[in-house]
């Protein structure tokens, strides 16, 4: 009888798996709607009186979006004081929807990443995963891995799609 090989494991490809560099934390999106007067304006004085008697604390460590998810015009300003008095609690602060938060979330932890261990190597960027991955991360992730691999590939070792061979 045959011992089974794992050719995979022998092939020395490099896995990735974006969905295990989903930073932690609860994400939230602060939405500033409900401050707008008759739901259509933001008045300056009670805005203010908002910022200034809010539970700050509340988003203490959470990643968090800022926007209006009502079709009003909202002035910079207000933007600006919600993510002022957010910066000593909220781990992370971004203008935007949640979509835009997980985008910079991943941003982040891709730009920092030690691409050492992927000097000249097969790498293969998983391709499924439980919870969605933007698809920035991997358009990010290719981007920065491309310059130092020998090659990258999409998917699942057993089956994967090539993106990129270094010239010999």
């Amino acid at each position: 009888m045959e011992d089974i090989v794992n050719k995979v494991k022998q092939s020395g490809l490099i896995q990735i798996d974006l969905e295990s560099l989903r930073p932690a934390g609860e994400r939230v999106f602060f939405d500033i709607a409900p401050q707008l007067y008759m739901g259509l304006a933001l008045r300056e004085k009670d805005f203010r009186t908002f910022i200034q008697t809010h539970d700050w604390a509340q988003y203490d460590g959470k990643h968090v979006a800022i926007a209006c998810s009502e079709d009003a015009i909202i002035p910079t300003w207000a933007y600006m004081l919600v993510s002022s008095s957010l910066t000593n609690h909220a781990a992370t602060i971004v203008f935007g929807n949640l979509a835009d938060l997980e985008k910079t979330l991943f941003d982040q932890v891709i730009q920092h990443m030690d691409l050492a261990e992927f000097e000249d190597g097969k790498i293969v960027i998983k391709g499924c995963s439980k919870e969605a991955v933007p698809l920035d991360a991997y358009v990010t992730l290719t981007n920065r891995l491309r310059p130092i691999a020998r090659s990258i590939f999409f998917g699942e070792p057993c089956s994967t799609v090539p993106i990129y061979k270094k010239a010999k």
